[in-house]
């Protein structure tokens, strides 16, 4: 099973992955889990280009930053996605190519249908294909609480951009969401509630 979730900064991605990785193995699959963004990943080179890609001090061109993340999206799925699934293993990702579509296409002004184009290109067939996906939603106000509470990853590139862009990536996941016809999820509510109401959506 290809599981996929998606959404802005701060909205519980990696917790929700977590538990979701936690209630799979509890019935005793195995389970790869990992972010696409590859901030956590313990491979040296996907580490190195995420650090290039979330630096709030650097002067990467937009269109370079699309392909940066294309290259450790790529990497990350060939390397741990792509086996664990011919196993038949459970993959669970935070983060998908909607999250270049949104941030360098709605939010940078990067052509969407290049970046659309780019991914068909490089992903495999199967990366396009999910069996469960969502997009987590969190208004404004709630999400720069939590970025505060965070501290020091607000000087990561796009969590240290004024609010009003930060309002813009909101309005534009919800574009996606409709466009691509993906179940969206307001994570305002605690972790265990958004957890069972996330296994209600998905039926598991």
């Amino acid at each position: 099973m290809f599981i996929v979730v998606e959404g802005q900064d701060a909205t519980g991605k990696d917790v929700q992955a977590a538990k979701l990785a936690d209630y799979f193995r509890a019935q005793g699959k195995n389970v790869v889990h990992y972010a696409e963004s590859g901030t956590g990943s313990k491979n040296e080179f996907i580490q190195n280009v995420a650090k290039l890609n979330y630096s709030k001090k650097n002067d990467i061109d937009k269109r370079t930053r699309t392909l940066m993340y294309l290259v450790n999206r790529y990497e990350q799925f060939k390397k741990y996605a792509e086996p664990a699934l011919k196993n038949n293993d459970i993959v669970i990702i935070t983060r998908y190519w909607y999250s270049t579509y949104v941030y360098e296409g709605y939010g940078l002004g990067v052509s969407r249908s290049l970046i659309r184009r780019l991914h068909k290109i490089i992903m495999p067939e199967q990366y396009f294909h999910p069996d469960k996906i969502i997009i987590f939603t969190l208004s404004n106000e709630e999400r720069q609480k939590r970025i505060l509470a965070e501290g020091k990853r607000t000087q990561e590139f796009f969590k240290s951009q004024e609010s009003i862009f930060a309002q813009k990536i909101n309005d534009s996941y919800l574009k996606v969401a409709k466009e691509f016809n993906i179940p969206t999820l307001d994570t305002s509510n605690t972790p265990d509630k958004v957890f069972e109401n996330l296994k209600k959506i998905w039926d598991i």
